[in-house]
């Protein structure tokens, strides 16, 4: 088996050299194998990103989903789907009573309601009393600048005639000194006179 191995092989001796040059990794599976590196970890990337975005819509999400709230939304629901349907129940008794007027009839009001609505009756008799009142000082709202600058000539009226007071009060003041002194010289005038004839 040998010869026949040796008849197609020739023997060639191979040297260190020669084996390590044909061990040699070509330039372009280098390359390839660190590609394919680089898509592991963008693969691994990725991953790990939509992951921690699953996680945070888990987390915004967690009250909404959460069995507690689902609970009291389902409740709601419901509580509306009653209303719905009685609503539909009495659909005809509805258009009836939306078609007759009820201004002359009296409403149905439960006896918890009562206390409020007397309070309401007479709160709204208070507002129907004053309505005038209140209207009238709406009216007048764009003529407050006007009012105000009428205001503030009369104040200005005011001041200057308070000056000319105190100037009036403090003449009729030296005025009476003055008297008071012409008044003492005419009595020690009329003293010395009475005194002078009293001597002859």
């Amino acid at each position: 088996m040998f010869l026949l191995l040796s008849a197609f092989f020739p023997a060639v001796f191979l040297s260190q050299e020669t084996l390590d040059l044909t061990c040699r990794k070509d330039p372009c599976f280098v390359k390839f194998s660190e590609v394919e590196k680089m898509a592991n970890i963008r693969a691994e990337i990725n991953e790990k990103k939509l992951r921690t975005e699953m996680l945070q819509l888990e987390k915004e999400t967690a009250d909404i989903a959460h069995p507690f709230y689902l609970g009291k939304k389902c409740e709601i629901l419901e509580d509306m789907n009653r209303h719905l349907e009685a609503v539909l129940k009495e659909k005809r008794a509805l258009r009836k009573m939306l078609i007759k007027p009820r201004c002359q009839e009296s409403l149905p009001i439960e006896a918890t309601f009562h206390k409020y609505v007397v309070e309401l009756l007479a709160e709204a008799v208070t507002f129907i009393e004053k309505l005038e009142s209140h209207l009238q000082t709406v009216r007048s709202i764009p003529q407050i600048p006007n009012v105000m600058k009428n205001m503030d000539i009369a104040l200005t009226k005011t001041e200057v005639l308070m000056i000319e007071l105190e100037e009036l009060g403090e003449q009729i003041l030296k005025w009476s000194e003055l008297q008071k002194e012409v008044y003492s010289d005419s009595i020690c005038n009329t003293a010395e006179l009475d005194f002078g004839l009293s001597l002859t």
